[in-house]
């Protein structure tokens, strides 16, 4: 009688990434497998999925983190399914919460898998990824604006010089009249001089660099989403950088059914505990 292979073999690969290694449990559609650390290489790791498990059909998840989706794109190059995980969706049993190491992340990775209870997080294209990169530059820029504006203010309140009424606000950085007066202030010694000109040296530099991405974002969304940017600006009250910030982190808005789809993506959903006839939103 001939026999058929009727279905590949399944392997369920759990890892938990790390810069300096990779600890991995492999686990099959019969067996619970076995953990061990590997470098973070994904070829590495496809070099021991073929001598070991060849011809299994491979799916492969970790959680999303600081190491972002290279090694996702790379097991896909593999013609493996693969999972980016929000580690909040990996449940965990009763003790289970109360033990964390690398190797037990890795087995609750897998066993979670193979149980099919894991759905991965959408892995935005490259374009999208690093366009997403320089608006999250923008956004450190504008935090250590923000921050270098307040050291300044308080270095001259610790020096006993008072603001004039006109520059005391919070939207000084286009003032150059208020730059131009931090400049021509007289101290006592020239160390107390170089204090104020160092900060000021920062500000000024954090104040280009902001201009220079801003100006560089708006340019790329008009000229590589053209459609969608000017579709955005036309809404009331959106400008150049809220519809670059729209379209870097939400990506295609068409992807969304609904906006209660868009506000559960973004984190808008209102929670809700009910007992008896006592109801909290």
């Amino acid at each position: 009688m001939e026999t058929r292979v009727t279905a590949l073999p399944k392997l369920f690969i759990g890892i938990d990434i790390h810069k300096r290694s990779w600890k991995i449990h492999c686990s099959t559609d019969l067996f619970p497998g076995k953990s061990f650390t590997m470098p973070p290489e994904p070829e590495k790791l496809y070099e021991y999925v073929q001598k070991h498990f060849p011809d299994y059909e491979v799916t492969t998840a970790y959680e999303a983190g600081c190491c972002g989706y290279s090694a996702h794109r790379s097991f896909e190059s593999f013609g493996w399914k693969s999972l980016v995980v929000n580690p909040a969706d990996i449940h965990r049993r009763g003790k289970e919460r109360h033990t964390k190491t690398d190797r037990i992340d890795a087995q609750l990775i897998s066993r979670e898998l193979k149980d099919g209870r894991l759905e991965g997080i959408i892995v935005p294209g490259m374009e999208r990824e690093e366009l997403l990169s320089l608006f999250r530059r923008r956004n450190e820029l504008v935090k250590d604006l923000r921050r270098i504006k307040c050291m300044i203010k308080m270095q001259l309140l610790y020096f006993g010089i008072k603001v004039p009424p006109e520059f005391d606000n919070d939207h000084w950085s286009h003032a150059f009249r208020f730059r131009n007066w931090i400049d021509s202030q007289q101290f006592n010694y020239p160390t107390a001089r170089e204090t104020m000109a160092s900060k000021m040296r920062t500000f000024r530099f954090i104040d280009k660099e902001l201009r220079d991405v801003s100006s560089q974002l708006r340019a790329y969304c008009r000229k590589h989403f053209k459609e969608d940017y000017y579709l955005l600006r036309s809404i009331p009250g959106i400008g150049g950088i809220v519809a670059v910030g729209i379209i870097a982190e939400l990506g295609d808005l068409r992807r969304f059914s609904s906006l209660k789809h868009l506000a559960g993506y973004v984190g808008l959903v209102p929670g809700i505990y009910q007992s008896g006839a006592t109801s909290v939103y």
